[in-house]
């Protein structure tokens, strides 16, 4: 069966990798994943110079609770950390076991 959700894919430092992770939980992820991630920003540093690599943390979720998480990331973390995010509609097969129940 397939079922719309919304990817929410999010780069940020790694010391926020379990901030992060509790955040996309408490708004009812099923799930993610997690990889370390290498780039450069805007202003031409690497976030990783000084805090080691970055991660990117992906999750399948509705779009409601996507607009929920993007809030809350901006929120509490775009004005004072390296964090980037966007979301994008996907079609995804078996997506019903990526709603919570």
């Amino acid at each position: 069966m397939k079922v719309p959700l919304t990817k929410v894919s999010i780069i940020s430092e790694s010391l926020l990798k379990e901030e992060v992770i509790e955040l996309i939980r408490k708004h009812g992820a099923t799930g993610h994943t997690l990889t370390k991630v290498e780039g450069e920003g805007s202003e031409g540093r690497h976030a990783s110079d000084w805090g080691g690599r970055n991660v990117k943390i992906e999750t399948l979720v509705s779009s409601e609770v996507a607009d929920a998480i993007m809030k809350d990331l901006s929120d509490e973390y775009f004005e004072d950390y390296s964090v980037i995010a966007w979301l994008v509609e996907v079609t995804v097969l078996r997506g019903d076991k990526f709603l919570k129940k």
